[in-house]
């Protein structure tokens, strides 16, 4: 008689029946649990995404492709800035973590940078967290990690994350670095992006803060991290330290979430499936019997932004229009009681939401009637 399945192993094939029969699970990155802590109650993401639903073949399969994602021209040219970033052993770029970030630290004449080459995503873990054990019990010095890789664990999985590089300073603790190939225009950056880079970051420090955790004493995994851009429009490195403490707190209470995945699946009808090769009809079906929470910040994080944003104009739903003004609306959840609500037709006068809809109204009109004298 087979041993009964625990629960972790009974979602894994739970989650393996919503990718579909023989379809390799595609595996969570930083980029992905990002996009989660900034959309946390969209259910229909994080099911997918628990599931390793490849999501951009299901909005082909949909028929609302994605143009989600890099130009390789933009990723030539980023890995192009990385590299001398960290040429000549990341002289460049530890002096700039020095001057933002350390600077009653000696200064970084010299560093170690070890080799995190192993076999595998688990053997290159295990390598770089010996190297971060190694550096740790031997402070006073610097020590750069360039692309070390870090593992978190997300719905009862490992999910591997590869950072830029982490720091380790001579005081032993430890910061993460994020280069990227957008501007830092007069020593600031386009807060979009720069909000993105921080929720990024904000997954390799919950990740780094496992790995410290496990040693003893653990070492400071530090809450600001240091962003390196372009300078203007050159090719020379700048650099902002971040904070990005509120991004760990949302990114750590999302995952919290995640791994309670199973609440999501439980509700949905026996059967259902994502897989790319169902008929169009079914599989509509499926994703549509998760709710998902559209906002137009979703064009730039997840591959089922335009298949979401049409459901939800179909709708009339007022979250198409962006959270501020989604929140600003209280109980009017559709654009057709926002717009019964301002011309008197419903909603309760005594709800704030109604009232100033009703005044916005009544000053259109008669503005309307005086242009028209």
């Amino acid at each position: 008689m087979p041993p009964p399945r625990t629960r972790g192993t009974a979602l894994r094939h739970r989650l393996a029946e919503l990718r579909g029969p023989d379809v390799p699970a595609k595996a969570l990155d930083a980029r992905a649990l990002a996009a989660l802590a900034a959309n946390p109650g969209c259910a229909r993401r994080a099911i997918l995404d628990g599931a390793g639903v490849n999501k951009a073949a299901l909005a082909s399969a949909l028929g609302s492709p994605s143009a989600f994602g890099q130009s390789q021209f933009a990723l030539t040219r980023g890995n192009a800035f990385e590299a001398k970033v960290k040429a000549d052993g990341g002289a460049e770029l530890l002096r700039l973590v020095h001057e933002k970030l350390d600077r009653a630290a000696e200064p970084p004449a010299e560093a170690r940078v070890p080799d995190l080459t192993a076999t595998g995503p688990q053997g290159r873990t295990a390598r770089t967290a010996l190297e971060l054990r190694e550096a740790t019990a031997h402070p006073g010095a610097w020590t750069l990690l360039d692309h070390p890789m870090l593992a978190l664990d997300v719905a009862g999985s490992p999910a591997f994350l590869e950072p830029d590089a982490v720091v380790v300073h001579p005081d032993g603790s430890w910061t993460v670095v994020e280069i990227k190939s957008f501007p830092l225009l007069d020593g600031s950056a386009d807060p979009a992006k720069v909000g993105a880079a921080a929720r990024q970051a904000a997954v390799y420090v919950l990740a780094l803060e496992e790995v410290a955790a496990r040693l003893d004493p653990a070492p400071r995994v530090r809450h600001r991290i240091l962003l390196v851009c372009p300078r203007d429009f050159s090719n020379l490195p700048a650099a902002s330290a971040v904070d990005i403490r509120k991004q760990r707190a949302v990114t750590a209470r999302q995952l919290t979430r995640l791994t309670r995945i199973e609440d999501i699946a439980e509700t949905l009808p026996e059967g259902t499936c994502f897989s790319p090769e169902l008929p169009a009809e079914e599989l509509t079906a499926a994703v549509e019997s998760v709710p998902a929470t559209y906002a137009p910040e979703c064009l730039s994080a997840c591959e089922l932004a335009f298949h979401c944003r049409g459901r939800s104009r179909e709708t009339g739903a007022v979250t198409s229009l962006g959270r501020p003004v989604r929140a600003e609306l209280g109980g009017l959840t559709t654009v057709a009681d926002v717009l019964a609500a301002a011309r008197g037709e419903a909603g309760d006068p005594d709800d704030p939401a109604v009232a100033a809809l009703r005044r916005a109204a009544a000053l259109r009109a008669e503005a309307l009637e005086a242009a028209c004298r």
